[in-house]
């Protein structure tokens, strides 16, 4: 099947809506079981459980949101500034403390927020190299209008999805789906920032990055 370059404005506002449901509903819907236990049940344990996982996935949903909003949304003028130290928290809500690590290597404290939309992005899709956890290196530098990006994923396991190099360059040939339209859409802000991704393995090591097109 030959690749396709084009999705309608409908289905990408369709597709990224469901993805971030997609995010959200396991952590909300904690919540409304732990809402649940509280109204049924007298036993102060059972209870204390209940509170804690409500609190806990609480935290969950809106790390998740607080990501999407910016990794998504328009979170802010394309020219507005971020410190990496506000994006390093924002990213805590698509990691998992227990499987991934993430080090900065970064020439700056600040990114636009245009270019912050793409760094998350991008460590979206890092997640998704390591499905046995590792570590994440992100390292940004060059020029400050149009700085390079790379990340290094190195951990057990690490590859490249399948589909994944034709996604970051726009491109698709099985239709996208609540997955795929993730790294679909960080092709779109991308190209729209001037930059060009690619993803390659370097020994048993994974590389993505991004460079002024």
């Amino acid at each position: 099947m030959a690749a396709q370059t084009h999705l309608s404005e409908l289905d990408l506002a369709a597709l990224l809506s469901s993805r971030i449901c997609h995010d959200v509903i396991s952590p909300v819907g904690a919540i409304a079981n732990g809402l649940e236990v509280l109204d049924e049940e007298n036993d102060e344990k059972v209870r204390a459980y209940a509170l804690d996982l409500i609190r806990k996935s609480t935290d969950q949903a809106s790390a998740k949101l607080q990501f999407a909003r910016l990794a998504f949304g328009a979170g802010g003028s394309a020219g507005a500034e971020l410190a990496l130290a506000s994006v390093d928290e924002i990213v805590g809500g698509i990691l998992d403390p227990a499987k991934h690590r993430l080090n900065w290597r970064a020439d700056r404290e600040n990114l636009r927020k245009d270019q912050v939309k793409l760094l998350l992005n991008l460590i979206a899709i890092a997640v998704t190299t390591l499905p046995r956890g590792g570590t994440i290196t992100a390292t940004i530098a060059g020029d400050k209008d149009i700085p390079v990006i790379s990340l290094l994923t190195q951990g057990t396991g690490a590859r490249i999805p399948e589909g994944l190099p034709d996604l970051i360059t726009g491109r698709f040939s099985n239709g996208l789906d609540t997955l795929s339209i993730q790294p679909y859409y960080t092709s779109l802000i991308a190209s729209n920032s001037g930059m060009r991704l690619e993803a390659s393995m370097s020994g048993d090591d994974v590389v993505l990055s991004a460079r002024p097109a």
